[in-house]
Formats: structure tokens, C-alpha cells, sequence
């Protein structure tokens, strides 16, 4: 494991800090999943769990005291101080470490739903901040599988990783191509559809969660965006709408916070 100190910004060797996401993996490879791209893993957790995920590193980018910590690994980890890691990488306080790491093998979604029993679907959940909340529930409560549609954003977003605080690694992930609608997918592979909505005529969450063969079967919870939900032809899919119970005056909840309470009630 090579420690290289750098102090000047401009040295060539940081040129991969430097990448934005669109250029580590661009929208177009998500159409190929053959194309396997990097990701950033920001902070010593998510590096950690990245590691022990198996994931291949390109380049580290620590503070002194977390280089002295880490065990053999074989990758250049450069040091730097504080102003300059702000610097190379644009984050306003960055972290003791920055990984740059080879994007895992992607599982395709019929086999990955086919070998599930709790799969949590989301259709134009376009925030990466959002995409992390539901997979540290997920993964937390104990869910198989993320299913994700053509439009989503990417579990593996830098800023997804850190919110998810790793647990990416625990949860496979699989997206629907552009030709085919999620909610086909799901249907495909014989799992029970229930759609997350705040019509007041869906059925209350708790009367399934209630429900010893409701809970007996496979199913998909599906989520739609935070502004619109998920779309007419989705529902109208769907075998089950549920809805979380909440007062009058307040529409609905922040899809993080739905997601929590739907996958530990039906976890």
C-alpha cells in the first residue's frame, strides 16, 4: 500500500478526484448494464463497508489519521491536508476519507426478483438523498432487493452511499430498462404489487400488516416521486393500494419517511 503525501492541488495523480458523477458514470451507461463505471465512497464508513463489500478501489484520498489505520490495501492512498482534499474534490467539509471504486457486477432485475421475497420498487425517485433514506430502511428491516425504474436516481450516488451510510452494499439493486415498466417486472416475477398512495379510499397499511396471509405472500411495495406518486398506468397495475393514516390537513409524508413506516410494518 503506497502512502503518497501530496500538497500541491494540481498534482496530475488527483485528476480522478476531480471527476463529477456524471463523468464516472454517465446517464447513457445505465441503458448497458454491461458498462460498470465507478462510484465515490465518501467517508471512512462507506469506504470501510466498500472494502468489506468486496468492491475494487482506483484511489484513496485521506487525512493522515485514517491512512495510518488502514490495513494493506492495494491501491495508491494519497494524503492531504484538510484545504487541500476541499479543493481537489469541491466538497465544502471533506471527510477523513474519499474512495474511488470500481462499480460491482450489476444483478439483472428479473433474476434478482426471482430469488426475493420483499422487494422495495421505486418509480421516478429522482433524488439521491431520498434513494439512501429508503435503502438504510430497507436493509436495516431486513428487505431482499431494491427494484428501481429507467428514471431513478442511483443508489450508488456519491451522496446516496453517504445518507445510506453504506448499507448500498447490503441491498442488491436492479433497474428496468427503458422499454419495459417497472410494475411489468414486478408482475412478471409473480410478486404482489402494493401500491404506496394517500388515497383515503387505499387500504390502511396497518389492516395488512394485520393480515396473516396478506403476509404470507412475495411483495413489492412500490413508491411513487415526492410531488406527483407514482403514475395512472402504476396504479391502475397495482393489486394492492395502501395508504399511511395521517391527519387531514397533511397530504402525505416525505418518501423516506413513508418507506420507513411501510417496510417496518410490513417487514
Amino acid at each position: 500500500m503506497p502512502i503518497i503525501h501530496i500538497e500541491d492541488v494540481n498534482d496530475p495523480r488527483l485528476e480522478v478526484f476531480r471527476l463529477n458523477e456524471r463523468q464516472l458514470f454517465p446517464r447513457d451507461q445505465r441503458r448497458d448494464p454491461a458498462e460498470r463505471g465507478l462510484f465515490v465512497a465518501e467517508g471512512d464508513l462507506v469506504v470501510e463497508r466498500a472494502f468489506a463489500a468486496g468492491c475494487k478501489p482506483r484511489a484513496l484520498l485521506c487525512a493522515e489519521r485514517y491512512a495510518n489505520q488502514l490495513g494493506a490495501v492495494e491501491v495508491d492512498v494519497f494524503i492531504g491536508d484538510v484545504e487541500l482534499r476541499r479543493e481537489v474534490t469541491g466538497l465544502g467539509v471533506p471527510l477523513d476519507a474519499l474512495g474511488i471504486f470500481e462499480r460491482p457486477l450489476p444483478t439483472g432485475l428479473p433474476e434478482l426478483l426471482k430469488n426475493s421475497r420483499r422487494v422495495v420498487a421505486l418509480e421516478a425517485v429522482d433524488n439521491p438523498t431520498n434513494i439512501g433514506a429508503v435503502v438504510r430502511s430497507a436493509a436495516g428491516l431486513g428487505w431482499d432487493a431494491l427494484a428501481l425504474d429507467y428514471t431513478s436516481a442511483d443508489p450508488f450516488a456519491r451522496r446516496a452511499l453517504r445518507v445510506a451510510m453504506g448499507t448500498s452494499f447490503l441491498l442488491p439493486h436492479g433497474r428496468a430498462n427503458s422499454g419495459q415498466a417497472l410494475s411489468d417486472e414486478l408482475e412478471s416475477a409473480n410478486l404482489t404489487i402494493v401500491a404506496m398512495t394517500p388515497d383515503p379510499g387505499a387500504t390502511d397499511i396497518r389492516d395488512l400488516a394485520s393480515d396473516t396471509e396478506f403476509r404470507s405472500r412475495r411483495i413489492a411495495v412500490l413508491f411513487g416521486s415526492e410531488r406527483i406518486g407514482l403514475s395512472d398506468e402504476t396504479l391502475a397495475k397495482a393489486h394492492v393500494r395502501a395508504r399511511i393514516a395521517m391527519q387531514p390537513s397533511v397530504d402525505s409524508l416525505n418518501i423516506a419517511n413513508a418507506a420507513s413506516i411501510a417496510l417496518f410494518a410490513l417487514s
